[in-house]
């Protein structure tokens, strides 16, 4: 499809616990990104609870749309398009964005893009980087996903390898919870990380999956490992726990990722999802793809976990490649497939 210039996309992501819109122009030009986080909410539970989400993306939806619109200096007349994030996530949480997006839609007569959240992270990228355009090599990391993807161009990609369980960012999120550092898991394992050393060794890494992985054993390894030093009453060393699992997860995310690119001849290798803001994932990352000179994209730190933007970009291109239009009969997809 022939797009003018200058074309601009508001777009709405609701697909766990952040509300956000965005303005953005031609997929790579960001106006306005307003993020509402519901993480301190949520760290009382120690995780996301699907009914608490939903209640807060009600109340925060409206303000901010209406924030994204003021930063953008525009009014949704001079907006082309509405974008919404309608899978994959959390059922409830999605139906607050693709219902508002709908009724945004149909009084304003604008054009409507439904996309896949997925599409969304792979497209924080181009965000981050202007002149980065597919094919290349996608690492997805994500408390949602893990994966291997092949990206053929803006609007089709091929599954070279997926997590046959827990995502990683899942597994970070139990193993801080054992620990008792809170949620979200992530951020917590890397900061004590920081101060252990990387000397245990859980269990030895499976060898036997190709290209895909498994990270339940791995946690499953690691609360074992806790429930004994606890029964013997032996002093829990939990950044050297930290450190260790960090390491233990990072070097199959990085070794499958590189051997990958090596296979499929990719010499442009994408990261991205929430994990895709560890230090540690990304100093390792770099370090192996420059010694088979590989090209490494990391998505700006704010581009990392669920944000409007993204969902934006991704939109323009699929609006650039003839993808059609939805219709109010849109509905959310929880589980869509990779």
């Amino acid at each position: 499809m022939e797009m003018k210039s200058n074309y601009k996309i508001l777009s709405i992501e609701s697909s766990c616990d952040e509300t956000s819109c965005a303005v953005v122009q031609d997929g790579r030009l960001v106006l306005s990104n307003v993020v509402s986080s519901q993480i301190d909410i949520h760290t009382r539970f120690g995780g996301v609870v699907p009914e608490v989400a939903s209640r807060n993306h009600i109340s925060a939806i409206d303000n901010v749309v209406n924030s994204a619109l003021t930063q953008a200096n525009l009014t949704l007349n001079e907006i082309d398009a509405i974008a919404v994030t309608y899978g994959a996530g959390l059922l409830g949480a999605l139906l607050v964005g693709v219902s508002y997006a709908k009724a945004l839609a149909y009084a304003s007569k604008k054009p409507l893009i439904a996309v896949n959240h997925i599409y969304g992270h792979i497209a924080s990228n181009y965000i981050s980087y202007k002149e980065l355009q597919p094919p290349f090599l996608c690492l997805l990391v994500s408390g949602g996903h893990t994966a291997l993807i092949k990206v053929d161009n803006y609007i089709s990609h091929t599954v070279v390898g997926e997590t046959m369980d827990d995502s990683v960012g899942e597994s970070f999120d139990k193993i801080a919870r054992v620990l008792g550092l809170g949620y979200p898991g992530g951020p917590m394992i890397q900061k004590y990380a920081n101060g252990g050393k990387d000397n245990i060794v859980f269990a030895k890494q499976n060898d036997n999956m190709g290209y895909n992985f498994s990270f339940s054993g791995k946690k499953t390894a690691v609360i074992n490992y806790v429930h004994k030093l606890e029964q013997n009453n032996i002093p829990i060393p939990v950044p050297n726990i930290c450190a260790s699992y960090q390491k233990w997860a990072v070097d199959e995310l990085v070794d499958k990722t590189i051997k990958a690119s090596v296979e499929l001849n990719m010499d442009k290798i994408v990261i991205a999802g929430g994990v895709s803001a560890n230090v540690y994932l990304r100093d390792s990352m770099k370090q192996k793809a420059s010694a088979y000179k590989k090209e490494v994209y990391f998505p700006e730190m704010k581009y990392c976990t669920d944000n409007a933007a993204m969902i934006g970009s991704a939109a323009y291109y699929l609006i650039q490649n003839g993808v059609p239009f939805a219709d109010n009969t849109l509905a959310p997809n929880p589980s869509i497939p990779l």
